[in-house]
Formats: C-alpha cells, sequence, structure tokens
C-alpha cells in the first residue's frame, strides 16, 4: 500500500539544529588567536550563531578586524562597553568564560563549518515550512508558487545565505579591495560602443533597440560571441522570436567571418545561404559543406545556451539561469561570472547576475542618437555603432 501523506509537523516539541559548544570555542578561539578571525571571518556569518549573545560578539569581532584592530578580551570588552552592548552579551564575566573554556583556536576552520551547517539546516527547516505554506495559497499560480519553491530551494543547496545586510565599513574594505583584484569590466571589442559604455560588469542591464531589420539580431549574436572569444565568458541566450536553430544558422554565419578563425579558411557563410539550401532553390556545394562541417565543430564546444520557449517569463528566465549555472559549477569549480543574453519582442537584453538600477540604450545598429539614464535623469550622446 502506498504511505499515506501527512500533514502534521512532527518537529514542534524539538529544539532547532546548534551546538552551543562550537560557538563557545569559535568566540573563544579569536580573543585569544589574533589571527584566527581571518581564517573564518569569509566564511562564518553573524547570523550563523543561535545564541544572540554569541552573535553580538562576533560581529564586535569582525568589526574591530575590518578596523584593523586587535580581537583580544580587553579590545572586545572595550569596544562593546562603548556601544552599550557589554550587560546584552552578559558582562564581562561571559567573555571571560568564553576565554577561560578555549584552549586553542587550531581547530577554527572546522567549528566554523560546524556551525554554519547548524545554521544552513535551520535554514533549511525554515525553507521547508515556507514551501508548505506557499502550497496552502492557492490564491497564488501554480507556476508562480513552483518559482517560489524552487529559488528558495536553490538558495539552501548553493548556501546563498538570505541576508545581505551589512555594516558600511565591511563594504567600503570590499570596494576598495576591488580595485586591485582581477574583476574588469568586459570591452565589447567594438571600440566606439566601447568609448560610450566601456563594456559589460555584474549588475548592469544594456538594451539594443531598433526598428525592424535594423540588424539587432546580429549585434547581439556578436556581442555574445565577443564575451565568448575575448573573456571566455558563459552565454545564455532567451528568444522569444526566433528557434534555436535560425539563431544557429546565425551563429554559423558569424563565425564563418570571425578573424580568430582565419587559420581555419573557413568560406564566409551569409545568414540566408541556408534557408536557400533548405528550399532546395540553391543546395550546398560539397566544399560549402566541408566549410560547414568546420564551423559545427567550432560552435559545439562554445559555453553557449540557447533557449526559444515562447511563453517564458522573467522567472522563468532566472530558474533556467539557476539551473545552467549550477550545471556549470560541476562542470567547472572555477565559474565565476555569467552573462545571460534575452531576447524579449525584438529586443535584446544583457546582464549580469541581476537587473541594475541604470541602464544604457541604443537604439538601432547604425549612427544615432543614444540616451544614457544614469539615476533617472537623462542626457545625449552621439555615437556611431556599425553592425557591420
Amino acid at each position: 500500500m502506498a504511505k499515506e501523506l501527512s500533514f502534521q509537523g512532527n518537529g514542534k516539541d524539538r529544539l532547532p539544529p546548534q551546538n552551543i559548544e562550537a560557538e563557545e570555542a569559535i568566540l573563544g578561539g579569536i580573543m585569544l588567536d589574533p589571527e584566527a578571525i581571518s581564517r573564518i571571518y569569509e566564511i562564518l556569518i553573524p547570523e550563523a550563531f543561535y545564541i544572540s549573545a554569541h552573535k553580538d560578539i562576533y560581529q564586535a569581532t569582525l568589526r574591530l578586524y575590518s578596523q584593523s584592530k586587535p580581537t583580544d578580551l580587553l579590545t572586545v570588552t572595550n569596544w562593546l562597553a562603548d556601544h552599550d552592548l557589554l550587560a546584552r552579551i552578559g558582562g564581562r564575566n561571559k567573555l571571560a568564560t568564553l576565554v577561560d573554556c578555549t584552549v586553542s583556536a587550531v581547530n577554527i576552520d572546522a567549528l566554523a563549518g560546524l556551525v554554519m551547517e547548524k545554521y544552513v539546516r535551520r535554514q533549511l527547516i525554515k525553507g521547508g515550512n515556507e514551501i508548505v505554506h506557499l502550497g496552502y495559497e492557492t490564491e497564488k499560480e501554480l507556476p508562480i508558487v513552483l518559482d517560489q519553491a524552487e529559488q528558495k530551494v536553490f538558495q539552501l543547496s548553493n548556501q546563498i545565505l538570505s541576508s545581505n545586510t551589512e555594516h558600511n565599513s565591511t563594504i567600503n574594505i570590499a570596494a576598495y579591495e576591488e580595485l586591485y583584484s582581477d574583476n574588469p569590466i568586459y570591452p565589447t571589442g567594438l571600440h566606439e560602443l566601447d568609448n560610450l559604455m566601456l563594456g559589460f560588469e555584474n549588475g548592469t542591464l544594456t538594451i539594443v533597440g531598433g526598428r525592424p531589420s535594423m540588424g539587432k539580431s546580429f549585434i547581439g549574436l556578436f556581442l555574445a560571441l565577443q564575451m565568448i572569444l575575448l573573456h571566455d565568458l558563459p552565454v545564455a541566450i532567451f528568444s522569444l522570436e526566433m528557434t534555436k536553430k535560425q539563431l544557429e544558422y546565425r551563429l554559423w554565419s558569424l563565425i564563418s567571418v570571425t578573424n580568430i578563425y582565419k587559420h581555419l579558411d573557413l568560406i564566409p557563410l551569409k545568414s540566408d545561404r541556408i534557408r536557400r539550401h533548405r528550399s532546395g532553390s540553391r543546395p550546398l556545394e560539397d566544399w560549402e559543406f566541408a566549410s560547414i562541417a568546420k564551423i559545427v565543430g567550432i560552435a559545439s564546444e562554445l559555453p553557449l545556451y540557447m533557449n526559444d520557449s515562447r511563453g517564458i517569463t522573467v522567472s522563468g528566465i532566472a530558474s533556467e539561469c539557476r539551473q545552467v549555472r549550477e550545471q556549470r559549477e560541476k562542470v567547472r569549480s572555477g565559474f565565476s561570472s555569467q552573462l545571460y543574453l534575452y531576447i524579449l519582442n525584438k529586443t535584446w537584453f544583457f546582464s549580469c547576475d541581476r537587473i541594475p538600477k541604470q541602464a544604457i540604450y541604443v537604439p538601432g545598429c547604425s549612427t544615432s542618437q543614444n540616451r544614457v539614464a544614469p539615476s533617472g535623469k537623462s542626457q545625449r550622446r552621439k555615437a556611431r555603432v556599425s553592425c557591420s
């Protein structure tokens, strides 16, 4: 017999997953060893602590560390006292007890992982309860419910933590360090366009629009190929207009005239050549088939993904991108950035990871007036963007 479904929770009388001893050992280790916090601050977040007092103490040590100050017992005590938090965490005796009960900080990395594991399990319980409530919200459409449930599962599986609020002292240090890090803006390879918008970067949205037959599809595929060839970025294309095969044929045409493949002696392939062959008006010659075979070999190695679902929504696009990212992370652990290319009603959307607050709008692919709208204000700049 099939097992009957139970809609009654069985964890009401159980304590959430936690490890108080590990939390105490971490805090004691930080105050004993001045180098200990540098080993865990990137993997252990304050919200992971089950005891609120422990969370306050850890936040104090993070604040001191971000200011290049020591995290010893005396400094932490003074900082908490100056911010009226000492009484809330249990006073000086609480801090002294943490230090006295800790032998060393040798295993602080493992302890941090243990505390994070318990935190993720608590988040799993919370997410599961939220998904249960979603199941009962019959007033919501099923695709919306499924998408919201999927988001929660992906956040947990990738340990994308729901809390993203940081103190500005942490943010400005990260922003300053980024000046020395390898986190570039990716040029497009079109010099005049790069002079206007510099290139693509995480968190930006660029829209290319224009009248029919102005070359939007071509410039979109060209920019996608440039991101792959110049910067080794994977690209996902979502099309509500052309099919995947139509996009593929245009990609073949683009590859055939790309300079990087000149050494293969590819024959230039016009974008309508395949359609003429398929219609029977002008069949492909043997030498054309030989060139196309080389192009197919090149295209099959590109980190390019296509989706031509006509009814796909923005949430559906996000869901597909999460799955692509998950697949790539399983294949290549060094995956760090992803460029998404959306084609919606003849409009191409380029974005990295998330939609920003400002966008650059380039109407058409020829000489045009370009409207740039930072922070809600408009101004005009002249630029020439060639589609050839």
